[in-house]
């Protein structure tokens, strides 16, 4: 006995249409008769739609379904389409690949960024813009450096790194103080503290919360009273006189 199975099939160029409209599609190829193929390419269209309704939401779903009847043929068939009819190569095309930037970066823990902008610094004529930028580069390359060493850094490295990147051209005084930059953050699961107004409105929420207690136990209390009142007999049967009857 041989067995069929799916594994032991062609592949499905389009799964979610199914091996029905495949064989279909197959079929059709295989017409000699240009008017029957155009007749069934029409029937399996709109079996296409019934079988994935939500293409419907889809603008221009019709035109969707005919590149997809070319798609499953492997753009073998040949019939009269409503719409441009679709290539290989249109609808398997391969994005042109990105050039990655390679750039040769000295100090990697500075980025790319410190490099351009100390290339427009030196570029500036002007003495004392050149000096306003040169200190705000360095308190970056301090932030920069902190944000991959959490250890303090001193500005005398800062400053030296400085000049070696910018060859010696921008350079500051070694008493510069640079920026402070502090990276502390608070250890996870650390929760602030209540404030006194937020253990008042506690306290109020809770004092609420027993008043309901309660009132529902009372009302509790009364309708047991009540249910036990009413089930006492009203009357004595044989007519005979209780104690407390007068």
């Amino acid at each position: 006995m041989i067995f069929d199975y799916n594994s032991t099939r062609p592949k499905l160029i389009l799964a979610e249409y199914g091996r029905n409209v495949q064989n279909m599609v197959d079929y059709i190829c295989t017409l000699t008769d240009r008017e029957e193929r155009n007749r069934l390419a029409q029937v399996v269209i709109d079996m296409m739609g019934v079988l994935n309704p939500h293409l419907r939401d889809v603008s221009d779903f019709k035109h969707k379904l005919w590149d997809h009847l070319y798609i499953i043929s492997d753009f073998k068939i040949d019939v009269d389409s409503p719409y441009p009819i679709p290539t290989k190569e249109n609808i398997h095309h391969k994005p042109d690949s990105l050039k990655y930037p390679n750039h040769n970066i000295r100090f990697k823990h500075y980025g790319y960024t410190v490099e351009e902008m100390i290339r427009k610094a030196k570029a500036v004529s002007n003495e004392e813009a050149r000096q306003k930028m040169t200190v705000g580069i360095a308190n970056f390359m301090k932030m920069a450096y902190l944000t991959w060493n959490k250890d303090s850094v001193s500005d005398e490295q800062i400053l030296n790194d400085l000049s070696i990147l910018s060859n010696g051209e921008l350079s500051l005084p070694a008493d510069t103080v640079l920026t402070k930059v502090d990276f502390k953050t608070p250890p996870p699961g650390n929760r602030m503290k209540s404030t006194g107004g937020s253990s008042s409105s506690g306290a109020s929420q809770q004092n609420n919360n027993q008043r309901k207690y309660n009132n529902n136990n009372n009302n509790n209390n009364n309708n047991n009273k009540k249910m036990s009142n009413s089930k006492r007999p009203m009357n004595n049967p044989g007519g005979r006189k209780n104690n407390y009857q007068k």
